[in-house]
């Protein structure tokens, strides 16, 4: 487990979170942009390949000893992500889902995002930039993401949305 900064903690994800993970998964609010509402047994098939791969970490994150949020860091040189930005060797890009919905709308998102950005550029000095690549029409997150410091730096047609890229470099003051 990993301290964050605000009484953050993160760890990974493991097959015993599939089931959390995938209630989760199927609350309005997570449903409308992930598009993820699978089955427990697809989140610890998914899980467990993204634990025992180099692309992505799975990860937990908890409050107080509660679990509230799944995350996943990864690298974006490994991610189709790169195809349609400039990216740095060491960028690392992160999506989030807040599933405890008495935790949103209480400013939660942009402290953990700034919380899990600098844990980020603490943990690897290569690393100059965080990204993220939330919808353009998901106005919590992206309000949640600029309050933590990232920066639009434009717009990218993926396949399935219109993102804004929002960059958190190691520059911000926070």
């Amino acid at each position: 487990m990993l301290h964050l900064d605000d009484g953050f903690d993160l760890r990974p994800a493991s097959a015993s979170d599939a089931s959390t993970i995938a209630a989760w998964m199927t609350q309005p609010h997570i449903y409308q942009w992930w598009e993820q509402d699978w089955s427990v047994e697809r989140w610890i098939q998914v899980i467990e390949e993204q634990a025992a791969g180099e692309h992505s970490i799975p990860c937990m994150i908890s409050a107080d000893g509660e679990d509230f949020g799944y995350v996943e860091l990864y690298r974006v040189r490994h991610d189709r992500l790169a195809e349609y930005y400039a990216f740095q060797e060491h960028d690392w890009g992160l999506h989030i889902a807040i599933g405890d919905t008495a935790r949103l709308g209480r400013g939660i998102g942009r402290r953990l995002l700034r919380s899990l950005a600098d844990a980020l550029l603490r943990a690897d000095p290569r690393c100059d930039r965080v990204v993220a690549e939330p919808d353009t029409a998901n106005t919590p997150s992206v309000r949640a993401f600029a309050a933590a410091g990232f920066v639009t730096q434009g717009e990218l047609q993926l396949p399935e949305k219109t993102a804004l890229l929002m960059v958190r470099t190691r520059t911000v003051e926070a």
